[in-house]
């Protein structure tokens, strides 16, 4: 059921009976040469059209828009702040709590987006509202370790394949992943992360800094196929509606 499409008075009870709220919550930012700007909305956005299919929880609209400072260098790539993000979802979940909300499932689709989720949620958690955040790439990783993948590697563009397999450039998907370290001797090893004598921190450093494309994980787009997709978007799916039919279930 989505928020959009009731009417206030519908609105009106489902959240006094109810009060459990799904928001999505995506980003526009590169993802490789081969992969769309918008991969992290487009993957909450159909993640939640199979939910609606399976429960008839509210859905409220999704944000498109997310932090991305890492990637802000890439042409397409929407950058908001992380304060102005925090807000912004704070007064969403707010406006929704003064009707009556007080169970909430954050569907994030970007890692950038997790620190100013968390706080709005611990905001919440004072006002007496429980809110779940769900990162649906890492919870896909418990589901199947073989799903396990970076940004814009094989488990994205897999998922974006499931989707719609013309979304995906496949002349752009290059060879073996090339990082850029920052010495002979300090290697990088992943999105900030660096190792050096054997030990592992992060360095922060803009992505266009460390691999020329934009994508970077273990996981290479081009062992994605749109079976592992459809299957991973389902698995993910079903996970969720029936984690909100729990959530409906307990007194935030």
């Amino acid at each position: 059921m989505r928020l959009e499409n009731i009417t206030w008075p519908r609105a009106e009870r489902y959240l006094k009976e109810d009060g459990t709220v799904i928001i999505g919550i995506g980003s526009i930012e590169s993802h490789g040469r081969h992969m769309p700007l918008g991969t992290d909305t487009l993957i909450p956005d159909k993640l939640l059209a199979m939910i609606e299919e399976k429960t008839d929880v509210l859905i409220a609209p999704t944000i498109p828009y997310g932090a991305t400072q890492s990637l802000n260098e890439y042409p397409g790539t929407v950058d908001i702040d992380n304060d102005v993000l925090y807000r912004y979802l704070l007064c969403v979940m707010e406006s929704l709590r003064r009707h009556g909300a007080g169970k909430f499932l954050i569907l994030n689709g970007h890692g950038g987006n997790m620190k100013p989720i968390e706080r709005a949620a611990l905001d919440m958690d004072k006002k007496g509202c429980l809110t779940a955040v769900l990162n649906w790439w890492l919870m896909a990783w418990d589901m199947d370790p073989a799903w396990k993948g970076g940004h814009g590697g094989g488990e994205e563009t897999a998922a974006i394949l499931g989707i719609d397999p013309a979304l995906v450039d496949r002349n752009e998907i290059g060879p073996a992943l090339k990082l850029n370290d920052i010495s002979d001797a300090i290697k990088a090893t992943g999105f900030y992360s660096v190792s050096y004598k054997g030990v592992s921190f992060n360095v922060p450093r803009q992505i266009s800094k460390i691999t020329d494309s934009g994508w970077i994980g273990p996981d290479h787009p081009g062992t994605a196929t749109e079976e592992w997709g459809k299957k991973m978007l389902a698995a993910c799916a079903d996970y969720i509606a029936d984690l909100a039919e729990e959530f409906r279930k307990l007194k935030a």
